[in-house]
């Protein structure tokens, strides 16, 4: 009998990468993949630390795989097992934590497959973290994500991903593209590129800091690559998004008008006291610049609401530069304290209530930035790829530049493209259209 491996994910796009290529590791040992709410011999977790609800979630995983098979092997990888192995561990039910360099190998780690009376730990020092490990996902969801860089040499005063992933390193460029050539063989249609920081790729290319590629060299590269339909930026720092990159995606084959440019404070001071690396006259140029050659483009924002120091002052100015700013949507974070952090140090403590609130105000400023920006596209004709999954008797789909919409479902149309006119918005805020 072949035995069973189940895989749950927390956290960003480079997770679902990285679960799927150690998936692939299991297949490879001889394992069947199942879901996670089915029997398996053996649950992976792959964890996040960016948010304190991913840290709380972990148990209620853990708990959720033994309710279903009590003599289940569990094991924990990625970000907060490399934070917190030691809290991990001591979890009921954990038998297996393996930190940042460790949990590609995990199918080296595990025998018998019984359960340990103690969580084992295998973690490295982060300073070791410093070679790369190629991953991308496929059969997960119509899109593929594919990590071409990860670690950051930024030290943001509110982040622990330095401390969870290392240093910046970067795919060769050779690997990247045979990655990407890999995926489009197997008719998906469309790839995300993903990373911690992804505009530094190119560093740690040949495992120092010499490198012969550019974010900008790797963006021109994989347009060439023949069988990708649609290729996708995923979240890129607005220091290192240059103009020729985003005159070169506005007049590409594959990548699509859709940038995702972490902002996280509208108030310079604030800004400052995060450390990031630019102000707020710099994101501004950058969204002129993206409506400027492709008004049509849709521009996500990460924004944190409660940093220490932030008074209501500070916060407005940052509710009043978005709502003046031609974007799309927000991705709104509530300011959580982490460990060794310098934020976490920081006098100027927001009460939760507030910082609730604050999230609030934000979050009801994307609905209407959304609803806006769908209102400008209706009438104009997109291209829309199809999703796989069947919710309530409707498939769902992307335009290139990221409207939403669907139609009742029709299993041909699953991981398809199709010419579409976007004719009008439904009660759910989703986008009606008419096939071309």
């Amino acid at each position: 009998m072949r035995k069973k491996v189940a895989f749950y994910t927390l956290g960003c796009k480079l997770n679902f990468s990285e679960t799927s290529t150690i998936a692939r590791s299991f297949n490879a040992e001889g394992f069947d993949r199942v879901d996670f709410s089915e029997e398996a011999d053996i649950y992976v977790i792959n964890t996040c630390s960016v948010t304190e609800n991913a840290d709380k979630r972990f148990k209620t995983i853990v708990k959720q795989a033994q309710k279903v098979n009590p003599e289940a092997f569990v094991a924990a990888v990625g970000c907060y097992a490399q934070l917190k192995p030691e809290e991990l561990a001591d979890v009921d039910g954990v038998d297996l934590v393996l930190g940042a360099t460790e949990k590609f190998k995990i199918t080296d780690y595990i025998n018998d497959l019984s359960k340990n009376e103690f969580g084992e730990v295998h973690s490295c020092e982060i300073e070791e973290a410093d070679f790369y490990v190629g991953s991308y996902s496929i059969g997960d969801r119509t899109r593929a994500f594919l990590k071409v860089q990860d670690g950051c040499d930024y030290k943001c005063t509110y982040c622990t991903i330095p401390l969870a992933r290392g240093i910046s390193r970067s795919d060769t460029l050779e690997n990247v593209l045979g990655n990407a050539k890999e995926i489009s063989q197997k008719g998906i249609k469309e790839i995300v590129l993903t990373g911690v920081n992804i505009g530094d790729y190119g560093k740690g290319e040949f495992g120092n800091k010499k490198h012969e590629h550019t974010f900008f060299d790797l963006v021109q590269a994989l347009d060439k690559v023949q069988g990708i339909e649609r290729l996708r930026i995923s979240s890129i720092e607005p220091n290192l998004l240059k103009t020729e990159t985003i005159d070169f995606v506005s007049k590409s084959r594959t990548f699509v008008p859709h940038f995702h440019i972490p902002l996280q404070s509208g108030n310079d001071e604030i800004l400052k006291l995060m450390r990031r690396r630019y102000l707020s006259d710099v994101y501004v140029e950058r969204v002129q610049k993206i409506k400027e050659v492709m008004p049509h483009a849709c521009i996500g924002v990460d924004v944190i609401v409660g940093f220490p120091g932030e008074t209501d002052d500070h916060f407005l100015d940052t509710y009043n530069f978005l709502s003046q700013l031609d974007i799309s949507y927000l991705h709104v974070f509530t300011y959580s304290e982490r460990e060794n952090t310098v934020a976490a140090e920081l006098g100027g403590v927001v009460p939760q209530g507030v910082r609730k609130k604050r999230s609030k105000m934000l979050r009801g400023l994307s609905v209407k930035k959304r609803r806006h920006f769908y209102e400008n596209q209706l009438g104009t004709k997109r291209t829309v790829l199809f999703e796989s999954e069947n919710k309530e008797g409707y498939i769902y789909g992307f335009t290139e530049n990221y409207v939403k919409v669907k139609m009742p479902w029709n299993p041909e149309y699953v991981n398809t493209l199709h010419e579409i006119i976007l004719k009008e918005i439904d009660d759910e805020g989703v986008v009606r259209f008419r096939l071309l």
